[in-house]
């Protein structure tokens, strides 16, 4: 199927607005797409195809999006447009559940975060705090966090 219809099909469940509004909107977010419409989503790279994940579950205009390891296996451009649209998209007002591999990227971007062990919550608060937690980072991030703390200015 190509990257057209992948998205149509994201439209099957779609509560309300016009589908082809919705495609549009799907190509401003994602421009990359919206060059690779007519293509065969098999032959998009792994970003561009964890773009075209996203935007076929936003053609349904959802109030809330779950991700689970959206950066899994990207190369380092394609994590850092992700985790910039993924924002973007929060900041839209989409509600973002999100489980991910990059533990210190997911936490600088998160309104609120939970770390499991064993299944259990161990620690639970707002995202910086936690990436900033010296047991947090000790057990968990493995050492303090010289990359997330020079991203942040600090």
């Amino acid at each position: 199927m190509s990257v057209e219809e992948n998205l149509e099909l994201g439209t099957l469940a779609l509560r309300s607005g016009d589908r082809a509004s919705r495609m549009a909107e799907m190509f401003d977010l994602f421009p990359r797409l919206a060059e690779r419409r007519s293509q065969p989503a098999g032959i998009l790279s792994g970003g561009e195809r964890q773009m075209l994940a996203l935007a076929r579950a936003l053609m349904a205009d959802p109030q809330l999006l779950l991700l689970d390891e959206p950066s899994a296996g990207l190369s380092p451009v394609a994590v850092d447009l992700i985790f910039e649209k993924i924002e973007e998209i929060n900041a839209s007002g989409i509600t973002i559940l999100m489980v991910e591999q990059n533990a210190r990227r997911a936490l600088a971007m998160s309104h609120r975060g939970y770390v499991l062990d064993g299944g259990q919550n161990r620690f639970e608060g707002p995202g910086r705090h936690l990436l900033h937690d010296p047991k947090v980072v000790d057990l968990y991030l493995g050492g303090p966090g010289t990359e997330v703390a020079h991203r942040d200015g600090q």
